[in-house]
């Protein structure tokens, strides 16, 4: 189990998904921004007649990346050296933060400018450079926002999208020392103040942190896709360039690009293609950053590889289409999965990099509808590890002493079941109960630790008389038989 995954310390995701579901303002923003981002990506896709066969062709890319990373990783770090910059590796988020902090010291810099990146939340280098005395700041919008209120990401494409527009506005307003005084809550308006927050940093940075979304093998290129143009501010204008990288984001050649450069942006915002694409191959006098460093991240990847059944969760390129079209989160949002990866691919890549007994509550904040394999634009069967994680996490509390209420319900059902006497006469209790419980023909609330799962859902009342008591009935002779 990896140490290195920010946990953001909330209850289960039932406890936690509880209290969010009471939220009817962030239910709303969820709902609209969710079902606005899922039909503009239904309707671009539909554009592309070989739509299909792009989905084929990059979830083949990731299984022969995976298969062979060991050989890819090594040929990108020789790309990458041979082009003038320098490789890490880091087998967790603990050196990963060490070797990051290192390299802003040695610049005699105190403050860096950072690209919206995934891998850097999730080892939490904010946290790690501030305790180094090492401010960063966000440059990306949503992310701006979120840590001007102290607040966390709850989507991985719009991290704010819990947020309204007039929550913003108190935000800027309070948190951001230059905002106008009569700042509105309009989106030009907010959009407008925090650029203007951000020009002075960009043109004083020496020192800028990146994540990035693909790093090709065979050249040592180093792709970030944005669509706010702060990518590229940070990209081009500081002196030195630290990219944290996930190691299951390379990809084997450069010609591989053409196909997740026309899956994401169609996946994650339902553009045809991304507005800001930056890439760039080590370093060159005179343009961009004199010195590049690309820190390569392990933490759990490596552990995730060897399950050959998750394992096809390292092919997520962070689109978030899955979290778009999930009935799940779209009712509770992002903090309620308590990792910085939420919905459907949180529920599977957290407990694998945390570990089982860490998010044993994630696996099952699913309704196993497979909408998210549906959308997925590299087809990772998110239902089937699903199902897979929670076969471990049942295997796990099999040593227990004190069995659960959901153990013991099982083995009382084996027992019925593997007898059809047994069954018959659990058949006619049913009949009976079902009868006392539910005088009206549904049964409402169940009674003892039953009313946990009839406090969600009504049942019917069970028929009076099963199918197989009224086949006895009407065909005795074929019984007799």
């Amino acid at each position: 189990m990896s140490d290195g995954l920010v946990w953001l310390g909330t209850p289960a995701f039932p406890e936690a998904a509880r209290e969010a579901l009471a939220d009817t303002r962030l239910r709303r923003n969820l709902r609209k921004a969710t079902t606005t981002i899922r039909e503009k990506r239904l309707r671009v896709a539909g554009e592309l007649d070989d739509w299909e066969r792009l989905r084929d062709s990059a979830a083949a890319l990731k299984l022969r990346t995976l298969r062979h990373l060991d050989r890819y990783l090594e040929q990108l770090e020789s790309s990458v050296t041979a082009a003038g910059g320098t490789v890490h590796w880091a087998a967790d988020a603990a050196e990963a933060n060490r070797i990051v902090a290192d390299l802003v010291r040695a610049t005699g810099e105190r403050e860096v400018v950072k690209v919206k990146s995934m891998a850097t939340q999730e080892i939490g280098l904010n946290e790690a450079l501030a305790a180094e005395g090492i401010a960063a700041y966000e440059t990306d919008l949503a992310e701006l926002i979120v840590q001007l209120a102290e607040d966390r990401p709850s989507h991985i494409l719009v991290p704010a999208i819990h947020l309204g527009r007039a929550e913003i506005r108190e935000v800027f307003r309070t948190r951001m020392a230059d905002a106008p005084a009569e700042l509105t809550d309009e989106p030009r308006a907010l959009a407008e103040a925090a650029r203007l927050h951000l020009r002075q940093r960009f043109l004083r940075a020496k020192v800028a942190i990146s994540g990035a979304n693909f790093a090709v093998a065979e050249t040592g290129t180093v792709l970030v896709v944005e669509s706010e143009g702060n990518g590229r501010m940070c990209l081009t204008l500081p002196e030195t360039l630290i990219t944290v990288m996930g190691i299951e984001k390379v990809v084997p050649g450069f010609a591989d690009l053409e196909v997740f450069l026309q899956l994401l942006p169609r996946s994650s915002t339902g553009e045809r293609m991304n507005p800001y694409t930056s890439a760039w191959t080590g370093v060159r006098e005179g343009d961009g950053p004199s010195a590049f460093h690309l820190v390569l991240l392990d933490n759990g990847r490596t552990a995730t590889l060897a399950d050959q059944v998750g394992r096809q969760t390292l092919g997520c390129i962070r689109c978030s289409a899955c979290l778009n079209v999930c009935p799940v989160y779209e009712r509770t949002g992002g903090h309620a999965y308590g990792s910085v990866y939420p919905g459907p691919i949180g529920a599977v890549l957290t407990p694998q990099l945390a570990g089982i007994g860490r998010a044993d509550s994630l696996p099952f904040a699913s309704t196993l509808c497979g909408a998210c394999y549906d959308a997925c634009p590299v087809k990772i069967n998110i239902p089937e590890v699903l199902v897979h994680l929670r076969a471990k996490v049942v295997d796990a509390k099999r040593g227990r002493t004190v069995p659960t209420m959901e153990s013991l319900l099982m083995r009382a059902a084996t027992e019925v079941l593997a007898s059809p006497g047994r069954f018959a006469v659990a058949q006619r209790a049913g009949a009976l109960g079902g009868r006392l419980l539910g005088p009206h023909g549904r049964i409402g609330r169940l009674p003892g630790p039953l009313h946990r799962w009839s406090d969600t859902r009504d049942l019917p009342v069970p028929p009076a008389e099963s199918f197989r008591a009224w086949w006895q009935r009407n065909h005795p002779e074929e019984e007799q038989s």
